[in-house]
């Protein structure tokens, strides 16, 4: 592959802009003339952008968890298995594991790069079997994105993630916030028709809900892909979720219970 060929369909890019990462690099943005896929020149500056896991400019962390854990839960209701075990990816500080437990789901929590602290004791195992990974803000992140999601679609052939598609016309840096040059962790930058050669080369199923994204198995049927269409379809998924909650029996108090017996077990047989 050449280095200027697309990353998801090694078609040709094209040159889009130059934009200041992290404040000091010029760094060069390219687009796919086939996906509309958009990536940055080789990268070289990410052990920096990486210093803290967590960007600085990230205030929407405990927003963004909260939205995502009410509309999983209404995804996870209509269309997949309320008992499905899942595999929150690339899961950060542990919000959305700790969240879905709450709200009544068998979540776990996988990151190498970030320390858990809110879903302590529930971290993923690897002789789980997982039927449905959700992965929130990450793809953006891939300097490798087939690899990365093929990685993923081993674990389970069900994802639940998101990360906002590139406007049409491809906007100017300076009028999208999602390039993300102030801490240059995005690298990796999706269109619909980009997700749809990532899914028939996987051979799975892509639906869209706005910043929304499933890659599955299953094919949805009719009236499920027609409701996906909505255009106020996330909002209604969001507001779905106060009905489904009422039938889901929160697993907050369990977990208590089962990390106090884990802890003395831990204290008594160190």
């Amino acid at each position: 592959m050449s280095d200027n060929n697309c990353k998801i369909c090694n078609s040709p890019t094209q040159y889009a802009f130059n934009a200041k990462v992290l404040d000091k690099y010029s760094v060069g943005y390219y687009q796919c003339t086939i996906c509309d896929f958009v990536q940055t020149e080789n990268i070289y500056w990410l052990h920096e952008a990486y210093a803290n896991p967590m960007n600085y400019s990230d205030t929407g962390i405990m927003l963004r968890n909260e939205r995502s854990a009410k509309i999983a839960t209404s995804l996870i209701c209509l269309f997949f298995n309320k008992n499905v075990r899942i595999l929150d990816y690339a899961g950060g500080y542990g919000v959305f594991t700790r969240m879905m437990r709450d709200i009544g789901f068998d979540c776990y929590w996988a990151d190498p790069y970030t320390k858990n602290i809110l879903a302590r004791g529930f971290d993923s195992e690897n002789t789980f079997k997982y039927g449905l990974v959700t992965t929130f803000e990450s793809f953006e992140h891939f300097e490798n994105p087939m690899y990365e999601i093929q990685k993923i679609l081993k674990i389970s052939k069900n994802i639940i993630f998101s990360t906002q598609l590139i406007p049409s016309p491809l906007p100017d840096v300076k009028n999208w916030w999602y390039y993300g040059t102030e801490h240059g962790q995005h690298i990796a930058l999706y269109s619909k028709k980009t997700f749809d050669i990532i899914a028939k080369n996987f051979n799975v199923y892509y639906y869209n809900i706005d910043d929304f994204h499933v890659l599955s198995e299953k094919k949805i049927n009719f009236i499920g892909r027609t409701f996906l269409k909505l255009r106020y379809s996330k909002q209604i998924l969001y507001m779905l979720y106060y009905i489904f909650f009422s039938f889901i029996r929160p697993k907050t108090l369990a977990d208590m219970y089962k990390l106090r017996v884990k802890y003395t077990e831990k204290v008594t047989n160190p």
